[in-house]
């Protein structure tokens, strides 16, 4: 069987027409190391408070919610008051990211524990890398401070993001990726996670499921300043 195969492989391999393997993979690393941009829309050709509202119009789109607030400093209570008219606990697990870690959560209701979130975790609060304005996307960039588990495990994810990183396309998004020096020299992070709206399906039986592969619901803060 082995040699039969072997043959067979042999014969596909001599009928098809071979370029300049070499030529091939220059062309290949050029293109990659260029970084070339596709079609940007037209609709992201605006300044920075209108992505800001293009991008909670999408996300409210696809059932996420969208609360604003002026600095970090009002986020315990945002978000405590987010809790509270869903009738939920003010307890969360909470991402160790520096610009959570230097808020004062104890002047609020909220109790947060700062670690990766576990099974029975209802909330889990992280920080967003930046949010793609033409799609309603989050985007996070797991790390030591933003485990990815936060953006699946707990049934409320509440995510938070500077309106200066909401950013008009992907290909703003990889850009920014490739120049913020994350880990050593210019490594990417180990995952990207692109979320746009809450986790459905409709395969069982055509009807609509939410949570299925993630949290039921989604709620984005946005921090004016910063």
């Amino acid at each position: 069987m082995s040699e039969a195969r072997d043959a067979i492989f042999t014969r596909v391999r001599g009928g098809i027409p071979r370029s300049d393997d070499a030529a091939a993979r220059r062309a290949v690393a050029e293109r990659l190391a260029g970084h070339t941009r596709g079609l940007q829309p037209q609709r992201i050709a605006i300044d920075q408070e209108a992505l800001v509202d293009l991008f909670a119009e999408n996300a409210q789109a696809v059932d996420a919610t969208v609360s604003f607030i002026n600095s970090a400093g009002d986020l315990p209570d945002a978000i405590a008051d987010y809790l509270r008219s869903r009738n939920m606990p003010a307890q969360a697990a909470i991402a160790p990211h520096p610009d959570l870690d230097g808020i004062d959560w104890s002047a609020s209701t909220m109790e947060v524990h700062r670690r990766a979130p576990k099974a029975d975790d209802r909330i889990g609060i992280n920080r967003c890398f930046a949010a793609v304005a033409e799609t309603g996307t989050l985007v996070m960039a797991s790390g030591p401070d933003s485990p990815a588990t936060m953006n699946f495990l707990p049934e409320t994810h509440i995510a938070v993001v500077a309106a200066s990183e909401i950013i008009g396309s992907y290909e703003d998004m990889w850009d920014r990726l490739r120049s913020a020096n994350r880990g050593s020299g210019e490594a990417l992070p180990r995952t990207v996670n692109m979320i746009t709206g809450t986790s459905r399906t409709g395969d069982i039986e055509q009807t609509l499921q939410t949570g299925v592969h993630g949290p039921k619901a989604l709620h984005i803060v946005v921090v004016k300043e910063g």
